[in-house]
């Protein structure tokens, strides 16, 4: 069950969201960052769209934190090109939320990251187009 409402603050969002893992604090802070939309310009909103996402598939805390450190290498375009490729139905939100749930970093094994970037970059070059030249 989503844990953000639409009377949901912003600073409801993060507190409901982390868990208390400072870590995971950090990420969705960076989210909710305006400075999201350098990495993702094609999606309105992109600071609440992966946010909400993050609630939708209940990743939560530390799972949060998993998947921006361990899995994607606490690089945040990777791990909003994960979740973009979630949403191409190119990976599950099952395999997501499963690796996430890894805490021994055995959720490297499912989510191919490099892969998924570049299937994100060749659906929609704007992606992180600019840090990332082609």
């Amino acid at each position: 069950m989503n844990r953000i409402k639409a009377d949901t603050s912003t600073l409801q969002v993060i507190v409901q969201m982390c868990d208390g893992n400072p870590g995971a604090m950090n990420v969705v802070i960076e989210l909710l960052q305006p400075a999201i939309k350098d990495i993702d310009p094609e999606i309105q909103n992109p600071e609440w769209f992966y946010v909400l996402l993050l609630d939708t598939y209940g990743i939560y805390g530390t799972d949060i934190y998993v998947l921006y450190s361990d899995i994607c290498g606490k690089d945040l375009a990777k791990m909003v090109a994960v979740l973009k490729a979630s949403c191409h139905g190119i990976i599950g939100m099952d395999v997501i939320k499963d690796a996430c749930s890894r805490q021994d970093y055995s959720g490297r094994k499912l989510i191919p990251v490099d892969e998924l970037y570049k299937k994100v970059r060749d659906l929609c070059p704007k992606f992180n187009s600019k840090y990332d030249k082609p």
